[in-house]
């Protein structure tokens, strides 16, 4: 992927796919179920259901809390966006009209199994990333450029849990 140059404004995504032996339906049970996501990140600690919510539909919301080395503790509260079940699950982090990130999981059935994809866009609303590119805004495209890196490793890590989860 190439991000050189890449300014936050300019909201730079990052996907990640693999091919997983197993049925979509069974994918979609560990990609949809945020209470899990804790298991199968490094950097997000917790996550729960918000507002009475029981599971993934449009409009429900969850809250999460994550660490990183360089930024710390933080919570943040997300809304789904898109929810077709054993195809695609996204939720907007922060206000969906303008969210800090968008993220998404997309399933296709292929050759006997489930190709899975995850993918995210970073902005157009203010981050956490924001923070550190208004104290260094000379290095803003570095910091964007370390970042999706550090996304793509943790994406590319997620993957491979879930895939193990849905062939075990």
């Amino acid at each position: 992927m190439e991000w050189t140059g890449a300014r936050y404004a300019d909201q730079p995504t990052v996907e990640v796919t693999t091919w997983i032996a197993a049925p979509p339906g069974r994918v979609w049970a560990l990609v949809s179920d945020v209470t899990r996501m804790p298991d199968l990140s490094e950097e997000l600690q917790w996550a729960g259901w918000a507002d009475g919510a029981a599971g993934p539909a449009v409009g429900a919301r969850f809250t999460g809390r994550s660490r990183h080395e360089s930024f710390g503790e933080w919570e943040t509260t997300s809304t789904v966006v898109a929810c077709d079940p054993e195809r695609v699950f996204a939720w907007a982090v922060g206000d969906p009209a303008e969210p800090s990130a968008v993220w998404r999981f997309g399933l296709e059935p292929r050759d006997g199994g489930t190709e899975l994809s995850q993918w995210m866009r970073m902005g157009p609303g203010r981050s956490g990333l924001s923070v550190a590119i208004d104290a260094m805004p000379e290095k803003e495209q570095k910091i964007v450029f370390v970042r999706l890196r550090e996304f793509e490793r943790g994406m590319t890590a997620t993957l491979e849990h879930i895939r193990q989860r849905a062939e075990a």
